[in-house]
């Protein structure tokens, strides 16, 4: 099984080439935060719901509850939403229902499901494309502070993220607050096979303690050097960097995730797995314009439910 499933305490089981096309065989292992008295949905259509409106353009809360209830029945049936045993409708949830669900749900194990899944999402079309031969996988660890979850009494959350060269989040964990993010780097990285993978990250991890873990795990890395490491600074410095072109860069701002004020519990950083979700699936499918993704996901209830397996 991926390794990323080992945070959601699965059962000794093996994930088959099905379990790895349909996202609803990894969210089923996400703990259930409610308690049993007064639940009307189960969780799995809700959070399936949940992650169907992100890569169909859904940017908040309030999104993701329109695009549920504007949902057909047929979507609602797919989703496996209980039907009233008289009339056989499927009722449509509340947007709080699921607001108060998404809430209260532990951090890291939607992120652990989320980054299984998209491990299990197979190899990028452009590497078989390019060559026959195995392409080396280059991983990116990086930081991202979600400003918007910044109160009067408290920090913005911040996340430490293990990313693909493609752009698909296979990782994803809080840095503790009144910490940083040092400590995070080897328990997100624990999840992914790190066998003959190229690992990259900023100065914060030009660690002794870092370059070992990863020589043990099998991977390479690059470290960006600094003059907090006086000898080495020296030594890298001589080299002929002016010679060494930049071939690419990107930053993909589609969700307006600077814009986002959730701030309420564990909202903030299930709606930036979500997200991670829903651009990370687009790019596994080939696509390099995420807002043109987006419309025509958009268009059709049934578009983000293929993409997910989840039909």
């Amino acid at each position: 099984m991926p390794a990323g499933l080992g945070h959601l305490t699965l059962q000794n089981r093996a994930v088959t080439r099905q379990d790895a096309a349909d996202l609803r065989r990894f969210l089923i292992w996400v703990p259930d935060p409610r308690s049993r008295r007064g639940r009307r949905y189960p969780m799995l259509p809700l959070l399936c719901a949940a992650a169907s409106a992100v890569p169909a353009g859904a940017r908040s809360l309030i999104a993701i509850g329109e695009w549920t209830t504007d949902a057909p029945q047929s979507a609602l049936e797919v989703l496996d939403f209980p039907a009233e045993p008289l009339t056989g409708v499927h009722p449509v949830p509340h947007p709080a229902t699921v607001r108060r669900l998404l809430q209260r749900l532990d951090g890291d194990a939607p992120d652990a499901a989320i980054g299984a899944f998209l491990q299990a999402g197979g190899v990028h079309p452009s590497e078989c494309e390019r060559s026959a031969k195995p392409v080396p996988r280059a991983i990116a660890v990086d930081d991202k502070t979600v400003r918007g979850s910044r109160t009067v009494t408290s920090t913005a959350i911040q996340l430490l993220a293990a990313m693909d060269h493609h752009g698909v989040v296979l990782a994803q964990r809080q840095v503790a607050s009144r910490s940083n993010e040092i400590p995070a780097f080897a328990p997100l990285l624990d999840s992914i096979d790190l066998s003959d993978t190229v690992i990259t990250g900023g100065a914060p991890h030009t660690q002794h303690a870092h370059g070992t873990y990863l020589r043990e795990r099998g991977a390479h890395y690059l470290a960006i050097v600094k003059k907090n490491h006086p000898g080495l600074y020296a030594q890298v410095k001589t080299l002929p960097w002016a010679d060494i072109p930049l071939d690419h860069r990107t930053r993909d701002r589609t969700f307006r995730e600077d814009d986002s004020k959730v701030r309420t519990g564990h909202l903030p950083r299930t709606m930036a797995g979500l997200r991670n979700l829903g651009i990370g699936i687009f790019r596994q499918n080939g696509h390099t314009n995420i807002a043109a993704a987006l419309r025509r996901t958009g268009r059709d209830h049934t578009r983000p439910l293929r993409i997910l397996g989840l039909t």
